[in-house]
């Protein structure tokens, strides 16, 4: 009796088909669970880079004016004094006309990212600064 049960333990080392089977349908529902989880929060993630980057660019635009007393209305937002553009952000100046005189706008988008956001400095009475759309 005792030699039967010992060989019954040698044959049965590994995993049957249907217990592998199991094990990769359990991994199979839990990937497709957390991918587009994944993506979700990585688009999100591009967003706040995008807004982030218009507001840095706005606050460097406001210490351009402040060393030379007008904005740096074209172009790239680089050369903008105290920013550094995050990773494949584009960042782009234009001149903005204002009740009070000049203003700017900058512009930023990402290619993941699934919004782009528009800082104006003089915005319509009630409406916000900073628009991501």
């Amino acid at each position: 009796m005792r030699s039967r049960s010992t060989l019954k333990r040698r044959r049965s080392k590994g995993f049957s088909l249907i217990e592998l089977l199991v094990v990769v349908v359990i991994v199979s529902v839990l990937a497709s669970i957390a991918v587009p989880q994944y993506s979700g929060y990585r688009a999100r993630a591009f967003n706040a880079r995008v807004a982030s980057d218009a507001r840095n660019a706005a606050s460097g635009e406001e210490a351009y004016f402040v060393d030379n007393e007008a904005y740096r209305t074209n172009g790239s937002c680089t050369a903008l004094p105290g920013f550094s553009l995050s990773s494949g952000v584009t960042c782009t100046l234009a001149a903005a006309a204002c009740t009070a005189g000049t203003g700017f706008t900058v512009a930023t988008s990402h290619a993941q990212a699934t919004k782009h956001c528009t800082w104006t400095s003089c915005p319509a009475v009630g409406a916000t600064s900073l628009v991501c759309s």
